[in-house]
């Protein structure tokens, strides 16, 4: 016979019989009225009979620990007989411990048949877990019988008395650990069911007995449930799936944080489908949602029912956390809390309370692995949470999900444009998800898709209702958090100002940003908390679908947050110098808001923005050279009088900006905006400064016509009569520069007016100027060389270094034609060291003539070492370093040709044409299109020969070069003579005399 809950039928133990009280006859209450009581020897008799009964519980209670394999069981047993015992020995009213005896007797058959065969080592977990309640009760009861000895002794040996309500109490708790046991055996059965073909247990019947025995027992009923299926399109989360699995396999609890959409509770769907985790839990994969409960609303018992149904279980009574813990302990499980947020933003007192002790609770049961999903930080504190940040997807799982939607954009014109989008979103999965599905449900071509973004913005990403099909539906969510609700308006105005700054709040600037908004690091902190917001980097931001969801649904930042922002950037920019100090860490740190702040005002208040703006720029490029999107913001600015000069200074900024960016055909453009202006207000001495600019530009550029055309327009312009002698000298030297090239005036001629300027920098450059004319026009290279080392002694101020690197630049010319190559190396090598550092770039490119001087040397080692090094320290097209890249891409032609590399030199000249058209040099070219033609020439062939040269003749004529005065005034760059192709080819002679 089994042991059945509730039975009448009392399983009799095998290695004592306990002598049965039912055969005994029921007596009548003595509070009765009508009931005789009991005379004095009826009273020794029911007491004989209890102290006869409890020898015989004990003697069996110890019999059954004998057997027992159990040490929790043995321990149980043990308390119990040692409570009988002191019952026996001390207490005077034993027979009120009758139904405690009876009870215990109980426990002595369930223990022996429970634990049969079953050590602790090997105990089901829902046993394991009875049996410790059970050990806790009886303990509790024996820690208050026990000292009633004492009691006794104290007393001279009278028998003590226990209060009959404090033993009705003991009762109920034995009585509740009894039950416990049914409670967990039928949760065990229930798992097992489907397991054992052709049985059919009524588990409600059987559990409304269990409940009909103790009220305070909860009901259960079980119902397998399925977990979600894996989400059918899911890209791009490989890597971190099989992370976050190696981490349940591994027994952590996990916290996935991040922002609506991010895909938090895909992720989770994922993983429960991993084979690692199916093999590890089995059906015991559990999803518990959240999101159809309102916060505000959300108790404990709410909480507590949907965990409970996400399991199958059905649950009623005071205590919901003792039947799910029970069916928790039975095996392995993975619980998944899917948006947490909603009880862990809870109102109401008793879920804040209960809720989080209770998943810490569940956490703490073995082989339990939890996993939440939440938009808030605000997670159990007494669970070590392995937290996780969801990313953006990447681009290409970005791509994958938009096009597997909407593939009509994938061959369409549009498709970059439509990547760029992707990127304006930051990979947000469910913006991504969205804007592809109302693009394919209103069959909008990809152009009309772009329009309407550019049109709306976010309205596109509303195409339904509700978290999952609305973009405004989930971050209501967030902004609707009690927890956000309780910062008030500066919660928002706080958002707004993170979302108008496109770096977000710089965190370590906050309080001097926002000095009247004193609780901003705090405010932060809850943005954050709740996924609104993220910290990067210092700074605190927010992602582009939030960005662009408050800027369409929130106010612009407050004109007093606003105007706080302004006055700190402001002032950064106009204190800020060329030094490398806080203010220039600053700009810096913080350029892209300062440059949002200088657009927006710029907008609304372009009088009182323009100098902040001028200034700003001259802070770009001092610190930090990039393009900036202020240039249609200034240019979009109405005019007016009173605001030419101001956006005249704007634009002559940017262009310096832009020029040593090395976009030079930009900055010419700024520049002659900035001067068309100037000429408007009269400054004519910065016209000046706008014309002789874009004339150098030219000239570097290798365009000598186009220099010398515009200087002498200049001179004959209104301008030239208002400026000072000093300016009028200053465009004669920028005019001789362009002269020089195009050999349209002698050597006698060229810096002439200029060298008595009085300015000393322009006399002591075109003196200077003058004698290199005079030696690469074929003047004595003696006299030549002495005045350089004599204007090389008055270079001896910081204000003229131009000067004196022209002086030495003009020495080592003078040391490289005469053979004297060691000499030009170590004169170049000074100008070297006077630039190392802040004009680097200078640096580099004599680094490159001396790798040039190293090759004539027919050192073509150190030439090769010395290119290569300025390859390494020169980024290609940064800064002023696109003409040096052009240098250097030249001269390493020229070491390679020189060593007889041809292929490698093929490939310099190749790359250095390349760079000169995108940036409009034509001398470079010219040279590398000769160098091309010289190596066809050393091949043989003389046709592809002809072409290149043929190429470099209309490169000269373009730039108004006489053909054989080529390397005229570049000594360095002047081939070896093997290389007589192009003389050939200019001469008319053979091979070229019938190809051309």
């Amino acid at each position: 016979m089994e042991y059945s809950p509730g039975s009448t039928t009392q399983l009799q133990p095998e290695v004592m019989p306990f002598k049965s009280l039912k055969s005994r006859k029921s007596k009548k209450s003595k509070n009765d009225p009508h009931t005789k009581q009991p005379s004095s020897e009826i009273k020794e008799s029911q007491a004989e009979n209890m102290t006869q009964l409890l020898d015989v519980t004990i003697a069996g209670i110890s019999a059954v620990q004998t057997v027992v394999p159990s040490d929790l069981a043995k321990g149980v047993l043990g308390t119990i007989a040692s409570i009988l015992i002191t019952v026996k020995s001390v207490i005077k009213n034993k027979s009120d411990f009758r139904a405690i005896v009876k009870k215990c007797e109980t426990i002595g058959e369930i223990l022996k048949r429970a634990t049969k065969d079953t050590t602790d080592d090997n105990l089901p977990g829902y046993l394991a877990h009875a049996l410790s309640e059970l050990n806790s009760s009886v303990n509790d009861i024996n820690n208050k019988v026990v000292p009633k000895k004492e009691q006794r002794w104290l007393k001279s040996f009278f028998l003590v008395t226990i209060d009959r309500e404090q033993i009705t109490g003991w009762e109920k708790d034995i009585d509740s650990a009894i039950k416990l046991f049914d409670t967990e055996a039928l949760v065990n059965i229930a798992m097992k069911v489907e397991e054992l073909p052709g049985i059919k247990m009524k588990l409600d019947e059987l559990a409304l007995r269990i409940d009909g025995n103790s009220a305070s027992v909860n009901v259960l009923k079980y119902q397998p449930i399925e977990p979600p299926s894996r989400p059918s399109m899911f890209y791009g989360r490989d890597d971190l799936v099989t992370e976050l699995t190696t981490l349940v396999v591994n027994g952590e609890h996990i916290a996935l944080i991040g922002p609506g959409g991010m895909g938090k509770s895909s992720l989770a769907k994922a993983i429960l489908h991993e084979p690692l985790i199916i093999d590890k839990f089995a059906d015991r994969r559990f999803f518990v949602a959240y999101d159809d409960l309102d916060p505000s609303t959300i108790t404990f018992e709410t909480f507590m029912t949907h965990f409970a149904g996400a399991l199958g279980l059905e649950i009623t009574g005071a205590d919901p956390l003792r039947p799910i813990s029970t069916f928790l302990r039975s095996a392995s499980a993975l619980v998944i809390l899917d948006n947490a947020e909603t009880f862990e933003e809870a109102s109401a007192l008793s879920a804040l309370e209960k809720i989080p002790p209770a998943i810490a609770k569940i956490a703490d049961i073995r082989g339990v692995i939890l996993i939440l999903t939440s938009r808030s930080r605000r997670n159990a504190t007494d669970v070590l949470w392995r937290t996780m940040d969801i990313p953006p997807l990447d681009l290409s799982s970005a791509e994958r999900v938009f096009f597997q939607t909407y593939p009509r954009a994938r061959c369409s014109d549009a498709e970059e444009e439509i990547k760029g989008l992707l990127r304006e979103l930051d990979f947000h999965p469910l913006s991504i998800n969205l804007l592809a599905h109302t693009a394919r449900q209103n069959d909008w071509s990809p152009a009309t898709l772009l329009q309407r973004w550019n049109n709306r913005h976010t309205a596109v990403l509303n195409p339904g209702k509700g978290k999952l099909q609305s973009l405004s539906d989930t971050m209501q969510l967030s902004l609707d958090s009690p927890s956000i609700q309780a910062l008030g308006e500066d919660g928002r105005r706080t958002l707004a100002i993170i979302a108008f700054l496109p770096q977000g709040l710089n965190d370590n600037l906050a309080s001097d940003l926002l000095p009247s908004l004193q609780e901003v690091d705090t405010i932060c902190d809850v943005l954050r908390t709740q996924s609104l917001v993220y910290r990067q980097d210092n700074f605190i931001k927010v992602l582009a679908p939030i960005r662009h969801y408050v800027q369409d649904s929130l106010p612009l930042p407050d004109s007093t947050r606003l105007q706080e922002i302004r006055t700190f950037y402001y002032r950064t920019v106009q204190e800020c110098s060329k030094e490398q100090d806080g203010h220039a860490n600053i700009i810096i740190s913080d350029h892209f808001n300062i440059e949002r702040v200088v657009a927006f005002d710029l907008a609304h208040i372009p009088e009182e923005t323009y100098r902040a703006c001028s200034k700003f720029m001259e802070c770009l490029t001092w610190h930090l050279p990039r393009p900036t999107t202020l240039t249609p913001a200034i240019f979009n600015v109405v005019e007016n009088s009173s605001t030419y000069k101001l956006k005249a200074c704007c634009l002559w900024n940017l262009g310096w900006l832009y020029d040593t960016l090395s976009q030079h055909t930009i900055a010419m453009k700024f520049c002659e905006a900035a001067g068309a202006l100037y000429l408007a207000t009269g400054n004519h001495e910065m016209v000046a400064e706008c014309v002789t600019y874009c004339a150098d530009t030219y000239r570097c550029q290798g365009r000598f016509i186009q220099s010398q055309q515009l200087l002498e327009g200049f001179q004959r312009s209104e301008s030239w009569e208002y400026l000072s002698e000093p300016t009028k000298d200053e465009v004669w030297h920028f005019l001789d520069r362009a002269r020089m090239y195009t050999f349209t005036a002698s050597a006698d001629e060229l810096f002439v007016k200029s060298s008595d300027s009085e300015d000393h920098r322009i006399g002591l450059l075109s003196k200077i100027r003058h004698w290199q004319a005079k030696l690469f026009y074929g003047g004595d290279i003696v006299q030549v060389n002495e005045r350089l080392k004599d204007l090389l002694l008055q270079c001896t101020c910081t204000r003229v270094c131009f000067a004196r690197r022209d002086a030495l630049q003009g020495l080592a010319e003078v040391a490289f034609c005469e053979g004297r190559l060691s000499e030009a190396m170590d004169i170049l090598q000074k100008i070297v060291e006077m630039f190392e550092g802040e004009r680097s770039h200078f640096a580099l490119w004599y680094s490159v003539s001396k790798a040039v001087v190293a090759s004539k040397q027919e050192d073509h080692a150190l030439a090769r070492e010395l290119i290569y090094k300025v390859t390494e320290s020169s980024q290609f097209f940064e800064m002023r370093s696109a003409f040096v890249f052009l240098h250097r891409s030249y001269a390493a032609a020229c070491i390679e040709l020189t060593a007889g590399a041809y292929d490698k030199a093929e490939s310099h000249f190749i790359a250095a044409i390349e760079g000169c058209d995108i940036q409009e040099h034509l001398i470079y070219k010219a040279y590398s299109k000769r160098g091309l033609g010289e190596i066809a020439f050393v091949r043989g062939d003389f046709a592809l020969a002809a072409r290149y040269f043929t190429e470099t003749r209309s490169l000269c004529t373009e730039m108004g070069v006489p053909e054989r005065h080529l390397y005229s005034c570049d000594p360095f760059y002047v081939l070896p003579d093997r290389f007589c192709g192009w003389t050939l080819f200019l001469e008319g002679q053979s091979p070229f005399a019938n190809i051309m």
